[in-house]
């Protein structure tokens, strides 16, 4: 009979095979430091704006990997205001986005905090605000108290990928889990940020919202490794990107006798391949702050500034004059006389690509 790993007696003395991941943990460790030292050269104004971004994308790709998706302008929004930030366009903010990005700052701004029952609890409450996940009423503020199972497939020919511990012990193992996530000091906090993630994912102590849960965890012991609530990179982004090989390793490692070596590797190399993504971030930040010095007496008027700031972030899809009227709250007519301005400062540029209607792009001295 197949068991799982939190069924063997060495449960969950975890162990691992130091000399296969040592070269991928000191490459992960070295990008850190480059990053950080990158990041303090940054006057403080742009190392909000990295923050900022990094949120944003954390909260929008962590719901993306569960099929959830939220609306950017209010995760950014929503991150903008309670980090006390002066940022143009912030809009009205729904109840859903509001509870993911209240979860996410408390891990990350609030990471020397213990992680306990109660702050898990909140987290949940914040992330579930109706008692409900999608038609199905959940048991908001307390541990699962059914069975939990992950299955595929169609009604009566499901295919269980996964059992969880029973209801009866999920107290007992977050009790043991809580403690060492507090206590221990002798294992690397990036490793623990690994550690803490599978073995989180392996209690699935709620009826839902495991996955955000356990990535909003590793958040936290990652912020704790960097000594700093500035967040500049997001795993849940990379995460998404390799969500394939990220169930199919877990999935694996679920059957280990608590050797997960293979799951530490995998944690490891996400990491690294996160961080340097973020490198090209940190071009993208730099080159939009050279914008602004560049145009930093541009006459501008607030429309033309938020419409610039949208094109610097990446604007979905084309823009057109219809589209700025709509985001700027403005006529057809006083849209096209802001872009006719914008085109005659040498900004904006007609798409080289005709059609049957004008796209407009950030002239090429100036592109992203």
């Amino acid at each position: 009979m197949i068991k799982y790993i939190y069924q063997y007696p060495e449960w969950p003395n975890f162990r691992w095979d130091e000399k296969a991941i040592a070269a991928i943990f000191g490459e992960v460790r070295h990008l850190q430091g480059k990053l950080t030292g990158q990041m303090s050269a940054l006057g403080f104004s742009l190392q909000k704006e990295a923050s900022l971004n990094t949120l944003t994308l954390d909260v929008l790709k962590s719901s993306e990997i569960e099929g959830e998706k939220l609306n950017y302008n209010e995760v950014r929004s929503s991150i903008a205001r309670r980090l006390g930030m002066d940022v143009a366009g912030l809009i009205p903010v729904g109840r859903d986005v509001e509870g993911v990005v209240e979860m996410m700052l408390d891990a990350t701004q609030n990471y020397l905090q213990p992680l306990t029952e109660e702050r898990l609890f909140s987290w949940y409450s914040a992330l579930f605000p109706t008692g409900r996940s999608g038609m199905y009423k959940i048991d908001v503020g307390r541990y699962r108290t059914g069975k939990m199972q992950i299955v595929s497939g169609a009604m009566g020919k499901e295919k269980v990928h996964y059992e969880a511990p029973a209801p009866q012990l999920v107290e007992k193992e977050m009790n043991l889990f809580l403690d060492w996530v507090n206590t221990d000091t002798r294992t690397d906090a990036v490793l623990k940020a690994g550690i803490a993630h599978f073995w989180f994912i392996i209690i699935h102590p709620f009826d839902d919202g495991n996955g955000r849960m356990a990535r909003s965890i590793s958040d936290l012991l990652l912020a704790r490794a960097d000594g700093s609530p500035v967040r500049f990179y997001s795993m849940s982004n990379q995460l998404l990107a390799e969500r394939k090989g990220y169930y199919e390793t877990l999935q694996r490692v679920q059957y280990s006798s608590g050797d997960i070596t293979e799951w530490m590797e995998w944690f490891l190399y996400c990491l690294k391949h996160t961080l340097l993504d973020t490198e090209n971030t940190l071009r993208h930040i730099l080159h939009k702050a050279e914008f602004w010095k560049i145009h930093s007496d541009t006459p501008l008027n607030n429309r033309q500034r938020l419409m610039l700031n949208r094109l610097l972030d990446g604007f979905d899809g084309k823009l057109k004059s219809s589209k700025w009227a709509k985001i700027a709250k403005c006529s057809q007519d006083t849209a096209l006389r802001d872009i006719q301005d914008l085109i005659d400062k040498g900004i904006l540029k007609k798409e080289e690509a005709g059609g049957r209607s004008t796209n407009y792009e950030l002239h090429d001295e100036t592109e992203i």
